[in-house]
């Protein structure tokens, strides 16, 4: 019984498709800093985001991004650069992949209004401007609900004639507290989302993804997502994700000195492809 439960558990764990991945990338931050062959930092504030966050992110600023003890750090702090008042860090590969399984081993942070995401967005804008062209979150988690998180997939035409396929916010532990496996397949016919081995969301892909609205960006079922996709690792600071009627005003920087954990660690990140 013993052996058949854990059996159970690791063929949850894994996902759909057993046997059928191949590591093709990976990155268990062993060093002593990152690794620019595999991430480049994005920097900047708003407006470049388009979405009203707080934060400044920077570039080779260990306060914000550095690597120790075997995980990547990204911490948002409150602290004044260019025009914002509080900083932080985002990264992207250099990599591109078309369909996978994305894993992602991470300690999220937990305070107000901290934004961390996990998210992949293609590598050429081939269909249209965004999210023409596709964009997925793997994950996403607001830092006062450290145990909610949500995941989404946009497409179907350019702002504002896209479709939105999004999960409910769906609980777990708390994901704060140690560290978590948040993983995302996708291939030719759909997309899945799961916590801990646990699958809480999936998008048919296998069909006409346009929105029907404006013109139809698509000639073929499945796209966009039959092209190349980057990884994006960050967390944000407020925003238009923190609606003021349901999370209150937008954070300020006394408020963020009495944040719990403004980090998140990642353990590894590594990416599969299909046999």
């Amino acid at each position: 019984m013993l052996l058949t439960s854990i059996i159970t558990v690791f063929m949850a764990f894994i996902g759909r498709g057993y046997g059928e991945w191949a590591l093709v990338w990976e990155d268990n931050f062993d060093g002593q800093s990152l690794d620019k062959t595999k991430w480049t930092y994005e920097t900047g504030a708003e407006p470049k985001w388009g979405n009203h966050q707080l934060q400044y992110y920077t570039e080779d600023r260990r306060e914000n991004v550095r690597v120790e003890n075997g995980h990547l750090v990204i911490e948002a702090r409150p602290e004044p650069m260019d025009k914002s008042q509080f900083t932080s860090g985002r990264l992207h590969t250099n990599n591109g992949w078309t369909r996978g399984r994305f894993v992602v081993s991470a300690r999220l942070p937990k305070g107000k209004h901290l934004w961390p995401a996990v998210w992949i967005m293609p590598t050429q804008n081939t269909y249209g401007n965004w999210p023409a062209s596709g964009d997925i979150d793997i994950f996403q988690f607001r830092g006062q609900k450290s145990d909610t998180v949500e995941a989404k997939a946009q497409y179907g035409g350019p702002y504002p004639n896209h479709t939105v396929s999004v999960s409910p916010l769906t609980k777990f532990t708390d994901l704060s507290v140690g560290f978590h496996t948040f993983t995302f397949e996708w291939d030719e016919t759909e997309m899945r989302w799961l916590v801990d081995g646990q699958q809480y969301f999936m998008v048919d892909v296998h069909r006409d993804l346009w929105s029907h609205k404006g013109v139809d960006p698509y000639t073929q079922i499945g796209q966009p997502f039959d092209k190349p996709f980057y990884l994006i690792l960050n967390v944000a600071v407020g925003g238009d994700y923190f609606p003021v009627d349901v999370y209150g005003p937008q954070v300020t920087p006394e408020e963020a000195k009495q944040w719990p954990k403004p980090t998140m660690e990642v353990d590894f990140v590594r990416v599969y492809q299909q046999k």
